[in-house]
């Protein structure tokens, strides 16, 4: 047994009964709870950039429901004052029901860093175009008569099963039906502590129809323990917490079903250190390890269509971006270069430069990182005044301030947009994979995912294969509030912050700035419209218990559709030329340093090109041509 697979059974170990927990959880005073709503007022009211949309799109108030929340507290004493699980409900009730996962209440300790769960998943697929549902895993060591994978649930504490999830999705986040419904199944089973309210009941009646077709019940209470930490602090001033783009209860989610399912795929920290990896291709059906498995899983895959490359990204939350891209290259290198399945689904997002930065390494075309914009509020321009000339090193606010400055003139309600992205990173490296690409999505992909996903199908990469009919519509860049207090106190702090202390190791979220669509679509905001897949595929049984194996025959189907193409580049040892071996390409356009110098027919498997300046270059570009249209492209830096 690994060390972090011991440390994942020491937390689960230490699981115990949610009635249990919830007897020792409660400690805010009257005081602690008038505090958090006026934060909240803050966070609401003079940060939160979708305000505008989300009173328009939901027909909510969430500004007017804080100030009664407010009132009433401020009539109550500490001897009448609510039970603390009424106030952590209604006012995590009022931050959802602008259904933005964005913009959260986190709730103090003791929920902080815990998840509810059940020793089960609960999944969909469909026969057709009935849905249904079934077990998909168990936790290591549960049993029960006629209980395990496969098996066919039918009702939730006495409920139909699909009307329970429906009810269920009423009370979480999600900006539009597909997104709302993910979550309303995933957290039938698991829920972050940290982000929801406990579940209401201590145990939940599952009615399942086991393989001998008998019809049974199952009861099991609700089960609390310490969830697996993330590898980014969102409340420090760095440059991954500052560019944040992530649903935190996917994230959270995500780390608690490895927890639960696949503790060997959890590290103690990320890592990029490949080098005692393997370095050869995969074989049919291999497996290729990765130094971030809690990141990134790759294999190969034979399907009736050929055989191509499956490569998961669970997340984006990452320090470490460079290492990131890194990592996914080397990784897509070793898989078949006919096709990739890029799959990130349940991906909630990270890092917004991890995402945008992968985007140039599929496709020959110049990237376009996403614009974003603030609510032009007097605070948030007191914040961008504070940051206008990057005094920290660590968020550059400098480009939104004139038209931050302007709007206050002229009404205008958001800012100027401009990118989180540096547009220079995102376009460093260059195409690295030349084959074709089908991107896998679905309701759960939020934030800098939904980001990464606008992104492929704005610059035209590839076909967007959904398996539901929207990704999760998180457009924006989130901070938290301690971050956004820190903010007004670096260099120096400001006269009369807003932002006050939390109790009880509270914390709240917010979208503070949004993010735009690029090219055909630009202007289009993400939030609530996410991006809708080119093509649909429902998920089957086979997929559900089988890994995903109707969905990657689909996938299969799309790629086996699209040319694969090649373009490699050789430069010589000593001298100006260059070798170029290409497939589908009929020529090459050379740059050295940026300035074009060489251009040749590519009639042969193989050309060689007198390149003047090549030897000495720091970088050299080739791009390759089909039909006069830019197909491939090739980046060397020296």
């Amino acid at each position: 047994m690994t060390e972090a697979s011991e440390a994942m059974d020491k937390r689960l170990a230490g699981s115990v009964e949610l009635r249990d927990f919830l007897d020792r959880a409660g400690s805010l005073t009257l005081a602690d709870r008038r505090a958090l709503v006026a934060q909240a007022l803050v966070l609401i009211e003079q940060n939160y950039v979708h305000l505008p949309l989300k009173v328009a799109m939901h027909a909510v108030n969430p500004v007017q429901r804080l100030r009664l929340l407010a009132l009433r507290l401020g009539r109550q004493s500490e001897a009448s004052m609510d039970p603390e699980w009424r106030f952590h409900a209604e006012l995590s009730q009022i931050f959802h029901s602008v259904r933005d996962l964005h913009t959260n209440y986190l709730l103090p300790e003791p929920f902080a860093g815990r998840i509810a769960y059940l020793p089960y998943q609960v999944e969909e697929y469909y026969e057709g175009q009935e849905r249904h549902y079934v077990v998909a895993r168990v936790v290591a060591g549960f049993a029960a008569q006629g209980f395990g994978p496969g098996v066919r649930v039918t009702h939730w504490n006495g409920v139909p099963i699909d009307r329970a999830v429906d009810l269920n999705a009423l009370r979480f986040a999600g900006g539009n039906p597909a997104a709302a419904h993910a979550r309303g199944l995933e957290s039938l089973t698991i829920r972050s502590l940290r982000v929801h309210v406990p579940p209401d009941e201590d145990w939940v009646v599952l009615g399942y129809v086991g393989a001998d077709g008998i019809s049974r019940e199952l009861r099991e209470r609700w089960r609390v323990a310490e969830n697996v930490p993330p590898f980014v602090d969102a409340d420090a001033l760095t440059a991954a917490a500052v560019a944040q783009g992530l649903d935190l209860g996917t994230d959270e989610i995500g780390r608690a079903v490895k927890l639960l399912y696949v503790p060997e795929a959890i590290t103690a920290a990320e890592s990029t250190r490949a080098a005692a990896l393997t370095a050869e291709p995969a074989e049919p059906g291999a497996v290729v390890p990765t130094s971030m498995p809690s990141v990134f899983r790759a294999r190969s895959v034979t399907t009736a269509s050929g055989t191509f490359g499956h490569l998961r990204v669970f997340t984006f939350n990452v320090q470490d971006p460079e290492g990131f891209v890194r990592e996914f290259v080397r990784l897509a290198g070793l898989l078949p270069q006919d096709g990739l399945v890029l799959d990130v689904r349940g991906n909630g997002g990270g890092h917004i430069h991890a995402a945008e930065f992968t985007l140039q390494t599929l496709t020959p075309r110049p990237i376009t990182p996403e614009p974003t914009q603030f609510i032009t509020t007097p605070l948030n321009v007191r914040i961008c005044a504070q940051h206008e000339q990057d005094p920290t090193g660590q968020i550059d606010l400098g480009p939104w301030c004139p038209s931050m400055n302007q709007a206050l003139e002229t009404g205008a309600v958001h800012s100027g947009g401009f990118p989180i992205t540096p547009a220079g990173g995102a376009n460093a490296l260059g195409q690295q994979y030349h084959g074709p690409v089908v991107l896998v999505t679905d309701a759960r992909c939020y934030s800098a995912t939904d980001i990464f996903a606008a992104g492929f199908q704005d610059h035209g990469i590839g076909p967007v294969l959904g398996v539901d009919d929207n990704t999760g519509a998180g457009g924006a860049n989130v901070l938290t509030h301690a971050l956004l207090k820190l903010l007004l106190e670096l260099p120096e702090p400001v006269r009369d912050s807003p932002y006050r202390e939390l109790p009880g190791g509270a914390n709240m979220r917010v979208a503070i700035r949004r993010t735009l669509r690029v090219h055909d679509r630009a202007g289009t905001p993400v939030e609530d419209l996410g991006v809708v897949p080119d093509e649909r595929h429902r998920m089957t049984r086979r997929d559900v218990l089988g890994g995903n194996a109707d969905l990657l025959e689909h996938a299969g189907r799309l790629l086996a559709a699209l040319p694969a193409r090649r373009l490699e580049v050789r430069v010589a040892d000593s001298g100006d030329e260059l070798t170029l071996r290409a497939h589908l390409l009929d020529r090459a356009d050379v740059y050295v340093d940026g300035r074009p110098r060489a251009s040749a027919d590519l009639t042969g498997e193989s050309v060689t090109v007198s390149v003047p300046g090549a030897g000495a270059a720091h970088v050299i570009r080739v791009e390759g041509f089909h039909d006069g249209v830019l197909a491939a492209a090739r980046t060397i830096v020296r």
